[in-house]
């Protein structure tokens, strides 16, 4: 998959896509699909803002059902059983505990009427082939039971706990990447580091974008028929710049994640607290503590996890999980994401919803040929671009082949039996010890990758301790349009994503692409320092 600027520049599309999470991946997916021409566009590199700063987790929200949101969760847990599916090597079963710290009857009547309705609102979440991917329902633990799965709840009056199942990504980030690399496969034109400067209006109607090249400083226009903002954190604000006027605001809600040593054996903890949750949730080598919900109204640019985020959030997790004793120097990486919130006048972010608003400028006395995607969670992006492809399709006046989505396997989903292709990997593609981090990043796409290798041993030399080896570099240059240090540290491989590598692990890596790439040497150390600057943040 390569940047392919002339097709961007000469060619009109049926639409145009403007922003590259995974929402605006899974738009230009279905859309490719059903034989429309596709033009995807993102400022910075796919999934770099909050498709990559989240909890990593694909769930049905079992919280919604304390607002009666029964068909938003109705959504997410089907949409969860389809990300299993077609995503096995990176959508994974997720156990969870949920302690149950009140010990009259009340409480657990009340957890367990909340779980038996979430297990029947999953009533398919056994149609899987895969015998491995398919989610039990909820069960009650002993407070005996609950303290031998997971010590560390021995500092909470425990009355027991209910085990239910959600499911984890192990990379969002790439996750939504191979929903671009589908899209890409089916003859759209991705392109990151493309900024969308304003859109072209005629005879009010929008014919596509003016957009620069980041890289090269280039502008030039790209047009469509359709033109879809799906700009998460920045959709109101670069709607308002393009045509003059605010048309539906968004709240902005901060959600911070610390990555710390492993907390738990075996499950993830739900710990519910007198006016939210948080989650320890075992991820890789270590656990992700998340995550806050707070009103954000600065520039989305500029979020990150501050100091006292960090702190105040260790306080937190402290005096509701006294056992786990944590301080900063546990933490190995902070970082922060902004959840694109639909006002619905919700007293809070946290009780804010978190469903999606497809918006028709024309019906709203707008310009024609423009749409744009606003709120919506992770979970349900695919369901939502079906539909936004649809609305799509009724403005051109199209008729096209129905969507495929949900049973169509991205690219390295041919997977039957995860454990079985896993054991296969151990023992006849990777001979090395990070054979099962290498099956859950590339899936089937594994033998790809390892063709590169060509009898080159120095390729197979593990960069970091992720484990992550010289080859996946070059496959991210060749195969995945990874443009900067910081696309492949802190995207398409797992160097960056657990925190610092160390400085000699981006200084190998940035050799391996300056020799690919062709950079100076002045442009390789700003690279390294560009990256560097990430972990030096997340320190402060």
């Amino acid at each position: 998959m390569r940047r392919d600027l002339n097709r961007l520049a000469n060619e009109v599309f049926d639409l145009l896509v403007i922003g590259g999470g995974i929402t605006g991946a899974a738009i230009a997916r279905d859309a490719s699909l059903r034989g429309l021409s596709v033009a995807l566009i993102e400022r910075n590199d796919f999934a770099h803002a909050t498709s990559a700063h989240n909890s990593k987790l694909i769930h049905g929200g079992l919280r919604y059902l304390r607002s009666l949101e029964l068909g938003l969760v109705r959504e997410s847990l089907r949409e969860r059983r389809i990300w299993q599916r077609i995503a096995p090597h990176i959508v994974q079963p997720l156990p969870f505990l949920l302690p149950v710290l009140d010990p009259g009857f009340g409480a657990r009547a009340k957890l367990n009427a909340g779980l038996s309705l979430y297990d029947l609102l999953s009533f398919d979440r056994g149609w899987l082939d895969d015998p491995d991917q398919r989610l039990p329902g909820h069960s009650w633990l002993s407070a005996q039971a609950a303290l031998a799965c997971e010590p560390c709840l021995d500092s909470l009056p425990v009355a027991g706990a209910f085990r239910y199942f959600d499911a984890q990504m192990y990379s969002p980030e790439r996750l939504a990447l191979e929903c671009v690399l589908d899209a890409a496969n089916n003859g759209a034109a991705p392109a990151n580091h493309i900024e969308a400067n304003t859109l072209l209006l005629r005879n009010n109607r929008i014919e596509g974008a003016n957009v620069t090249d980041r890289q090269t400083g280039v502008t030039f226009d790209t047009r469509a028929n359709v033109t879809i903002v799906a700009a998460g954190p920045w959709a109101d604000l670069f709607l308002a710049q393009a045509l003059g006027r605010t048309t539906h605001q968004l709240r902005r809600s901060k959600g911070i994640h610390l990555i710390v040593p492993p907390v738990t054996r075996d499950h993830a903890l739900t710990i519910a607290t007198e006016k939210s949750h948080f989650f320890v949730l075992p991820w890789r080598t270590g656990a992700i503590l998340g995550t806050t919900d707070t009103a954000f109204e600065g520039d989305p640019d500029t979020v990150c996890a501050t100091e006292t985020d960090i702190e105040e959030f260790l306080r937190f997790i402290n005096a509701h999980l006294p056992a786990v004793r944590l301080d900063r120097d546990h933490v190995r990486y902070a970082y922060a994401g902004l959840r694109p919130l639909v006002d619905d006048g919700a007293a809070d972010t946290y009780a804010a919803s978190r469903r999606a608003e497809l918006i028709d400028h024309k019906i709203e006395n707008g310009p024609d040929g423009l749409l744009s995607v606003i709120g919506g969670k992770w979970t349900t992006s695919r369901a939502l671009a079906q539909k936004t492809v649809d609305a799509a399709l009724e403005k051109l006046g199209r008729k096209a082949a129905a969507c495929t989505t949900a049973r169509r396997r991205l690219p390295g989903g041919a997977i039957e039996r995860v454990s079985t292709f896993m054991n296969e990997a151990r023992a006849n593609g990777v001979a090395l010890p990070n054979a099962d981090h290498l099956a859950r990043l590339y899936g089937s796409r594994l033998p790809t990758l390892l063709a590169i290798l060509n009898g080159n041993p120095d390729l197979c030399q593990p960069l970091s301790p992720s484990g992550d080896i010289g080859v996946q570099i070059l496959f991210a240059i060749r195969e995945e349009m990874a443009l900067t240090l910081e696309d492949v540290v802190m995207r398409r491989t797992g160097i960056g994503q657990e925190g610092d590598p160390g400085s000699s692990a981006l200084d190998r890596a940035a050799t391996l692409m300056a020799a690919e790439c062709g950079w100076s040497e002045p442009h390789r150390r700003a690279e390294i320092d560009s990256v560097a600057t990430i972990f030096r943040n997340s320190r402060k």
